[in-house]
């Protein structure tokens, strides 16, 4: 089911809710209009009794008072009252609706008719001086008011007994509509409470999450979830997958840049460690001394050949460490170093090669695998008078290019081995470098300048055994 937007939230429930308002107010309108007809209708046939009651009576006093003056006014006065009484006559005629029997109606209509003939009769007399005839006709008038009256009371008793079950009936069903109307007015008050909280909760509570988790992102924190912003679809959803995507980039961008500082300081530092292992005196002195004492026993080809090689690892050392070079280039570097230390140790080192030439076109960081080969001469092979060997293997594979540097020497312990393998959360890598007295770039550096170069595809690990040796493992991506 699709979600719905706010905007058609509050175009459906808000309408929803006048609606429900509405039928209230309608079925309350309609509870006290039926109550008004009925009660209306009651009373409006109750009065009509009541004032043909009351106008039959007028009527013979008006009359009593015309015979006994027989003037125009007392005349007048009586022609008024018995139109009065014709009329409610006729609309007693006209009202076929009443709830009394239809005898005792009819009867009560004759009865009114009576009367009014009884009254012409009268004046007729009084008029031709017929004194008998009148009187005689005056209390049959008399009679037929009194008999009016009467019946006009019973038929009002009808009416309101009629109406007595029907009155309670309407009552109670006022009483119903009224609770109804009560119990509707709470519940739509109830329902727009909760829309109302609903609504509010649906917009102010990501939004409140979403200022939340910028300010954590202003002090710096970027490591944070915001998937419970990116569920809905309304607005504010996507308000909060642009800010989720927002983040993701941010994170993305500062880590790439983060890379590249890492990377250029990596490069001072391993250019810093480069001169100052180009002018390490130890290594030079080393390096002088053995020249000078060839110069002394042999001819001047084989100095020439170790000052050639001298001079080509100054050279490639003076190199710029940020950019890669062929793995040929390299492995020509590891040959120049290998000869002046193979010059310095003599037969208490050998050196063994399996190259794959195939692969010598791999780019690979200047200046990473001749630190790995110091540190085996210092920590391996330095303490040994004799049988000293480190082997380079290169060879391709599936994956890429694999690359081993090992020797023969005392091994390393396992804390330095683990430590060494988690490079990546080594603040400090000199730390590891300076207590270990390797007068190298340092391995840590090594294997963070080969990590930023190739990737997560890049595969290190380190095989070492007491007084075996130890094995320096890459597989390298293959770069095209």
């Amino acid at each position: 089911m699709r979600a719905l937007n706010i905007r058609t939230k509050l175009f459906v429930f808000i309408p929803i809710l006048v609606v429900l308002l509405n039928i209230v107010s309608f079925v309350i309108f309609q509870s006290g209009k039926m109550v008004q007809d009925s009660y209306h209708i009651m009373m409006e046939r109750v009065l009509l009794y009541k004032q043909i009651s009351t106008e039959t009576q007028d009527n013979i006093l008006l009359l009593n008072t015309y015979i006994l003056n027989q003037d125009n006014k007392s005349y007048g006065n009586y022609i008024l009252h018995k139109e009065r009484l014709e009329k409610l006559w006729n609309q007693l005629g006209k009202d076929h609706a009443s709830n009394v029997d239809g005898i005792q109606r009819e009867n009560y209509y004759q009865m009114i008719s009576s009367f009014l003939e009884s009254e012409t009769a009268v004046i007729d007399h009084l008029k031709r001086d017929d004194f008998d005839s009148y009187l005689l006709k005056y209390e049959e008038a008399e009679k037929i008011a009194a008999f009016i009256r009467e019946e006009g009371q019973q038929m009002v008793d009808r009416e309101l007994s009629y109406y007595q079950p029907i009155y309670h009936k309407i009552i109670n069903y006022s009483q119903d509509i009224n609770q109804l109307g009560i119990a509707l007015f709470f519940i739509t008050t109830l329902l727009s409470f909760v829309f109302a909280v609903w609504l509010s909760r649906s917009i102010s509570v990501p939004i409140d999450r979403l200022v939340e988790k910028a300010k954590q992102i202003s002090k710096g924190n970027l490591d944070i979830e915001t998937i419970d912003l990116t569920k809905t679809k309304d607005e504010i959803g996507i308000l909060g997958q642009a800010f989720h995507q927002m983040l993701k980039d941010l994170k993305h961008y500062i880590s790439q840049h983060i890379q590249v500082i890492e990377s250029n300081r990596l490069v001072k530092e391993l250019e810093l460690r480069a001169l100052q292992s180009q002018i390490n005196p130890h290594f030079l002195f080393n390096t002088l001394n053995i020249i000078s004492k060839l110069a002394f026993i042999e001819g001047a080809e084989r100095t020439s050949d170790l000052t050639v090689s001298a001079s080509n690892l100054i050279r490639y050392n003076l190199r710029k460490l940020d950019k890669p070079v062929t793995l040929k280039d390299e492995l020509d570097h590891i040959k120049e170093y290998l000869t002046i230390q193979k010059a310095r140790f003599q037969d208490r080192v050998s050196f063994e090669y399996d190259i794959d030439e195939s692969v010598l076109n791999q780019m690979i960081p200047s200046l990473t695998l001749q630190p790995i080969l110091e540190n085996a001469f210092v920590h391996g092979i330095e303490e040994k008078e004799t049988g000293g060997r480190i082997k380079i293997t290169v060879k391709g594979i599936s994956s890429g290019v694999f690359i081993e540097l090992s020797d023969n020497g005392n091994g390393m312990d396992e804390k330095i081995r683990q430590k060494l393998l988690n490079y990546m959360n080594e603040d400090e890598p000199s730390t590891l470098s300076t207590t270990t007295k390797s007068t190298g770039l340092g391995t840590i550096n090594v294997f963070k300048r080969l990590s930023l170069f190739y990737g997560d595809e890049l595969e290190i690990n380190i095989k070492s055994y007491k007084d075996v040796g130890t094995s320096v493992i890459f597989r390298l991506p293959k770069l095209s």
